[in-house]
């Protein structure tokens, strides 16, 4: 026995000495390949059990937590790529890479970081306790609860509490907006958009993985890579169903139609594009027939032209900030579509698309503005800032 015993401390040693290696000290540590690996497997069941809306097979891996909220979600793919596995003992959390695609809208898979709570059951399998945003990620909008999909004729709108007539109106906005961006820029994009509409603007703000303060007041904004290629995920158009709530029939429309144009021009949106030019060509799109004078659609900077305060200088990409002050934000937006507008009455609305590309074609700022403006419209940025100014007092005064 006492034999059998030593031997059996040596086995204890073996055992310490085994998991010293795989846990890098038996309190816990990174974890070997072979446990990323039986990990992977894992979640590569979980994966398939999502696709195939799996419920059993799902929680064989781990809690449903959000499994049924994406029920109604058209998935194309869904993939997870384990990057870190941090194990103490038989628990463990897992940084991985979800990748997944919607059904007819992304041509490539929207990745976006996660972090596993993670535990041995039984058998010796990873467990998956709770899967969340990881720090500084944005949620999805299943972490919000379930989602109700809608589909229009250009649009497929996705609701976290919300009514399906309240989703159906957004799917109107939006297949109205299509047609109308691609009247203006062409049809050499999608010509379809996907709207994510939260509960509220904390929703909202998850979504983009910010503060909601940075948001207050803003009705939606447009994720979504500039100058992405064709193959790439759909942008989102993520709404704020508290400031877009106030808003009328036609700020609404306009809106959509606002956050549309930036879908159609991504491609051709690179940092060398000043935000002046992005934000006011998409107002310009927004309020193209709307019937709407330009001290209806600009009144912040009617009341300072009136005032004799014209700017003296284009808006400058800071003065778009979301944590500014309400009317600076107004004036460079305003600003922005006046130079737009003035472009298209002076130059035509070909030549202001045309202008736009041919700043996009650069990827650094110096120089691309100065060089469009030249080739497109036969001017300097001098001539072209002393032409808005003029036009603002023509048009504001």
């Amino acid at each position: 026995m006492a034999g059998r015993g030593r031997a059996s401390g040596h086995g204890v040693v073996a055992l310490c000495l085994a998991l010293l290696v795989a846990l890098v000290g038996c309190g816990g540590g990174p974890a070997t390949d072979s446990a990323k690996a039986e990990l992977q497997r894992v979640l590569d069941r979980r994966a398939t059990a999502v696709l195939d809306r799996d419920r059993v097979a799902f929680v064989r891996t781990g809690a449903l937590s959000w499994f049924g909220n994406l029920s109604a979600v058209p998935l194309a793919a869904w993939s997870y790529r384990v990057t870190a596995l941090h194990r103490t003992g038989a628990t463990a959390t897992a940084d991985v890479e979800l990748g997944y695609r919607v059904q007819g809208y992304d041509q490539a898979p929207v990745t976006v970081g996660r972090t596993l709570n993670l535990s041995l059951d039984k058998g010796g399998q990873w467990y998956v306790d709770a899967e969340l945003p990881a720090r500084k990620a944005p949620q999805q909008l299943w972490d919000q609860g379930e989602v109700i999909v809608v589909r229009g004729e250009h649009s497929m709108v996705m609701g976290v509490a919300q009514s399906g007539e309240a989703l159906h109106s957004y799917a109107d906005l939006a297949d109205h907006a299509v047609p109308a961006v691609s009247d203006v820029w062409g049809t050499h994009w999608s010509r379809h958009v996907v709207v994510l509409v939260p509960k509220s603007l904390a929703g909202m703000a998850g979504l983009l993985g910010s503060p909601a303060s940075g948001y207050r007041g803003i009705a939606a904004v447009t994720t979504g890579e500039t100058g992405a290629p064709a193959r790439a995920p759909a942008d989102r158009i993520i709404v704020n169903p508290e400031a877009y709530g106030v808003l009328g029939s036609l700020g609404k429309q306009v809106v959509l139609t606002h956050e549309t144009t930036h879908v159609a021009t991504r491609a051709d949106t690179t940092p060398a594009t000043p935000l002046w030019l992005s934000e006011g060509y998409a107002d310009w799109v927004g309020y193209r027939d709307s019937g709407r004078t330009p001290e209806q659609a600009a009144p912040e900077l009617w009341e300072a032209v009136g005032k004799g305060e014209v700017p003296n200088a284009l808006p400058a990409d800071r003065d778009f900030g979301f944590s500014g002050a309400a009317t600076g934000l107004a004036q460079a937006y305003e600003g922005g579509w006046m130079a737009c507008r003035m472009i298209a009455d002076r130059w035509g609305e070909a030549r202001l698309g045309e202008f736009y590309r041919a700043v996009g074609t650069r990827q650094k700022r110096a120089g691309a503005v100065e060089d469009a403006m030249r080739k497109v419209l036969d001017t300097t940025p001098e001539e072209f800032t002393a032409r808005w100014r003029d036009y603002l007092r023509a048009q504001l005064g």
